[in-house]
């Protein structure tokens, strides 16, 4: 029942419409302007990820024969044709939102112009700039018999020239040589202007290009092409076949600098016999090309946005609050606080600070003895790493399962686990066939009733970076069961257990996707009973094609779903008889939007969790996944507050049509922005009006029936 492929949506499509909500935000008046060029910048980075990971994995599928249907009864071949279609309108609509900002900043006195446009003086400035800054830095590369076509690595912009001399007979000997742009340089670079209410800028393959003759001395410059390549970057990690995780995953990482080119970016139109020369060299075909209207790579303008006083571009600065659990106990020790009551946190309203002081803490306190944590993304410079290594050097056994296959963080993972290593951490490199995305951290302390164990419970990666700009939440408790869960939790992990009783704790793979089958069907049951049925789900992504056909049964039944999904989601809503009880929404905003909350009504028996898994088969049936039952009244009518509070967005909210495209919500009775909301609410508390969310917002709305 429910497996027809009508039912369901492609799982990369899904996700490139979610981009383009990316891009959207490139228009929405309502968003500063820098912000505005922040959001193109973010769509760019996204949308290489997607090319060297999905992509790169259905044209390993299309090229070795391998015919395999998703849900939406596409095989690789036919997405690969979809995304290049989807791709090229998302791209062509990213450009001309781009354009359209940039001439919205020269209103504001910033120019970006190529260095023809200069002025006589500024074009003298440029030279020595070139002379002095780039000419040094930059290596061309020929290309004839001797000198094969280079390498070039994954993301690296490059101009290929066809340059002549002129022969004794009058005639013309041409030669193809590369011209990289070099990465260590900055692709803006401000030039002076005569007056400090504008700004001017170009960009750095501009002026290569400008001053390209002076690489090839006694040759002239035919014509030029600028370009880009992506590159396969997925890790191949054979753990069925070797004895060291940490030695495969290393020798993974150094085979992905030279994965195969998946996409080639070509700045305009390009020259044809450049274009073919580059295609042929690279293995790619005319389809794997994308002709780019502007200035290749939007990267870029993340870091311009933040150009300086420019602030009332931007939005307004916003420092995390103090917890509204913790107002009132400043200066005192958080253990303490915690043995007095669950503590619940939400980031960025509310600052990460606490978790860093959480692990602090327990690093100095003479009377804890272990600490206990799982590691998947950590900043560069984090507290929480420096903290494991005090406590390691007071003596506390400290045990950090390291997940070494984190996409992406790979090689940062390793130097921190390694650095918690010889600090004396027992380090667990990841679990075989496994990655461990669950977030939490036991503290062990030895006190005057016994040995007590405190818990910290997250969405979100104990990553003070992130979590100034995700949204996530978690708790603090010393609950006996929750402790005891803990406890084999990390027993089962670190060494070899059979999967345990659990007290609260549900833990994927084991049954987590058998909880949640569970917890829609007693919705089920309720709606047949002539309870009250309803399920709100929050989620960074919806995939899991059991699931989304048990929520399909659960609406076929009466139950009223709301889901609130950032990214993909292949469900479809609105099918008449299927789907019809379901909503589907996304909020794309300041903060992005991560953490996973769940609420089912049951009958009045209101069941809250949350969770670090999304509803996909990578979450539920190949990574170490927790999802926690939220107890305490008052963290559940706080969590209930902030679910109404997204289900009301009209500024920010996308919704979902039966045919899978998006519109963004009505705002007539008034715009509205959770996250701004949320930023007030915050504020508000730290102003000691003890007041929860929902309590805030009773007048606005009531929980949606």
């Amino acid at each position: 029942m429910f497996t027809s492929p009508k039912y369901y949506f492609n799982r990369e499509l899904s996700w490139l419409k979610f981009n383009q909500r990316v891009v959207l935000e490139a228009m929405d008046t309502s968003t500063p302007l820098m912000e505005r060029l922040r959001f193109i910048s973010i769509a760019s980075s996204n949308l290489d990820e997607f090319f060297m990971i999905r992509v790169a994995g259905l044209r390993h599928q299309a090229m070795n024969g391998i015919v395999k249907y998703d849900a939406a009864h596409m095989d690789a071949k036919a997405q690969l044709k979809a995304i290049d279609e989807s791709v090229q309108r998302v791209v062509s609509l990213q450009y001309t939102y781009l354009h359209r900002v940039l001439d919205s900043l020269e209103e504001e006195g910033l120019y970006f112009l190529h260095p023809e446009e200069l002025d006589v003086k500024t074009k003298t400035w440029l030279r020595h700039y070139f002379e002095e800054q780039i000419y040094p830095v930059v290596t061309p590369l020929a290309v004839d018999s001797g000198h094969p076509f280079p390498f070039l690595a994954n993301h690296t912009i490059n101009t290929i020239v066809r340059i002549f001399q002129v022969q004794s007979d009058g005639t013309k000997d041409y030669k193809i040589a590369i011209l990289p742009i070099p990465s260590v340089l900055d692709r803006i670079i401000e030039v002076p202007t005569p007056s400090n209410k504008t700004h001017h800028f170009v960009y750095l393959e501009d002026v290569i290009n400008f001053y390209a003759i002076q690489f090839f001395q006694g040759y002239g410059i035919e014509e030029s092409m600028t370009f880009r390549l992506t590159r396969d970057a997925d890790l191949e990690i054979a753990e069925e076949d070797t004895k060291d995780l940490l030695t495969e995953v290393e020798a993974s990482l150094r085979r992905r600098r030279r994965g195969d080119a998946v996409r080639l970016e070509v700045a305009g139109e390009g020259s044809p016999e450049l274009l073919s020369t580059v295609l042929k060299s690279v293995e790619l075909e005319k389809k794997d090309v994308y002709h780019i209207d502007g200035h290749l790579d939007c990267r870029m303008y993340f870091d311009f946005s933040n150009y300086p006083g420019y602030d009332y571009l931007r939005y307004k600065p916003f420092e995390s609050k103090t917890p509204s659990d913790l107002i009132g106990c400043e200066g005192e020790n958080l253990l303490d606080v915690i043995r007095e009551r669950d503590i619940f946190v939400h980031h960025p309203f509310e600052s990460f600070s606490v978790v860093e002081q959480f692990v602090a803490q327990a690093a100095v306190d003479p009377n804890v003895l272990a600490i206990k944590q799982t590691l998947y993304r950590v900043s560069g410079e984090s507290p929480i790493i420096a903290s494991l290594i005090k406590a390691a050097d007071n003596g506390k056994q400290v045990t950090v399962l390291m997940e070494v296959k984190a996409r992406f963080d790979e090689e940062h993972n390793i130097i921190m686990a390694r650095r918690l290593e010889k600090a004396g951490c027992h380090v667990i490199y990841g679990l075989k066939g496994l990655k461990t995305h669950s977030k939490i951290t036991m503290v062990v302390r030895r006190e005057e009733d016994g040995i007590r164990r405190y818990v910290h419970l997250a969405t979100g990666n104990y990553n003070g970076k992130t979590a100034r700009i995700y949204t996530d939440c978690g708790i603090f408790t010393c609950n006996d069961e929750y402790g005891d869960d803990a406890s084999r939790f990390f027993n089962l992990i670190s060494g070899y257990s059979d999967p345990p009783i659990w007290n609260k704790f549900i833990v994927a793979p084991l049954n987590l996707r058998e909880k949640v089958m569970e917890l829609i069907d007693e919705e089920i049951d309720c709606a047949k009973r002539g309870e009250d049925a309803y399920i709100i789900a929050k989620m960074n992504s919806l995939l899991d094609k059991r699931v989304i056909a048990k929520l399909y049964e659960a609406s076929t039944n009466g139950v009223k779903i709301d889901l609130i999904v950032r990214g993909i989601c292949t469900l479809r809503p609105g099918i008449a008889g299927v789907s019809d009880h379901i909503t589907v929404r996304s909020i794309v905003g300041r903060f992005l939007e991560h953490h996973r909350l769940f609420y089912f009504r049951n009958g009045g028996n209101e069941k809250l969790f949350l969770s670090s898994a999304d509803w996909m088969p990578r979450n539920l049936n190949e990574r170490v996944e927790l999802m926690i039952p939220i107890e305490d009244k008052r963290h559940k009518s706080r969590i209930k507050g902030i679910l109404d509070l997204y289900l009301v967005d009209t500024l920010k909210t996308h919704i979902m049509r039966a045919d899978g495209s998006y519109y963004k919500a009505s705002n007539v009775e008034g715009p509205l922005s959770a996250q701004e909301e949320l930023m007030e609410a915050a504020n508000t508390q730290e102003n000691k009006e003890q007041m929860t969310v929902i309590e805030r917002f009773k007048p606005m709305f009531k929980m949606k029936e």
